[in-house]
């Protein structure tokens, strides 16, 4: 799996940080999504697939390794 995030489009609401921590992250001067990890673990991709679902910008795109 092959993590991409679009940081003009995000808007800061934080709910992958939520869902998924140890993928991603947020600026802290303006909450803006921060990817950690571009091609995360087998036991992170369910969580990933859940941010990306509920990503309200649809910031977040997955797509195969």
């Amino acid at each position: 799996m092959k993590v991409t995030v679009d940081q003009d489009a995000c808007t800061g609401s934080g709910q992958c940080v939520l869902v998924c921590p140890d993928v991603f992250d947020q600026r802290e001067e303006d909450g803006i999504v921060v990817l950690l990890r571009d091609s995360p673990e087998p036991g992170l991709r369910e969580g990933v697939g859940e941010a990306a679902r509920i990503c309200p910008a649809r910031a977040i795109t997955l797509g195969a390794s």
